[in-house]
Order: C-alpha cells, then structure tokens, then sequence
C-alpha cells in the first residue's frame, strides 16, 4: 500500500496482529498452567526464611535509601562527563572551565554528605 494512508493500514494492521499474539499467548498460558493452589503457597517467603508470627511492621534503615539515592545521582551526572569527553578537542577553554565547575559541584556535594556522616556506616 503506498501513500498517505498506507502505512497507517501497515500500523493498523501490526496492531492487529500484535493484539491477537497477546490474546493467544496469554489464553495457552491460562490452558497449559497448573493448578493445585495450596496454603503453603499463599504464605509469604522472604530470603528462604519462613514468615514470622507478629506484627509486619520492621523499621528499615534509611542509610540503604541514602546510599542508593548518591549512588543514582552520581551516576546520572557521571554520564553527562562521557559526551564531553568525546568531544573534548573540538572544545575551547570556556568548556573546560564549565566542566570543572559541573565537577566542582559535584565535589562539594560528596564533600558535604561525607562531612555530615552520611558516608559512615556504623
């Protein structure tokens, strides 16, 4: 099918056929699976350990949600460092000194989670 409305009928029907690969797989998975549900089966399971009687309140440790949340941040801003890099001889000295300032940055926040504790683990 050529023009304007060709290729909407090429989408039109890629949809179709996707729809109907969704509805096929998902009603052979519902034949083929077995059932035997059981009680064990319904109880939690955490780390191979059986469930604890008691409340299901545990308090968690912020310092894991601290170190994940520094370790995403600097990561992410670590990737703006590489498309610099790349490009770095096409550059002039204005770009260098924008950098070291993003990494200046950067420095002086490892510096000041370091300097509040957040980096000690007790």
């Amino acid at each position: 099918m050529d023009g304007y409305l060709g290729s909407y009928a090429t989408l039109g029907v890629l949809l179709v056929v996707a729809g109907a690969f969704f509805v096929v797989a998902y009603t052979a998975n519902r034949l083929l699976r077995t059932n035997a549900p059981s009680a064990a089966k319904s109880t939690s399971y955490e780390c191979g350990l059986d469930p604890a009687e008691g409340s299901d309140w545990a308090q968690a440790q912020i310092r894991y949600y601290v170190y994940a949340f520094l370790y995403a941040l600097f990561a992410v801003e670590s990737v703006f460092l590489f498309p610099w890099a790349v490009v770095f001889d096409g550059l002039g000295m204005v770009s260098v000194a924008e950098m070291g300032v993003f990494v200046a940055v950067l420095a002086l926040g490892l510096l000041y989670a370091w300097r509040k504790g957040v980096l000690t683990w007790t």
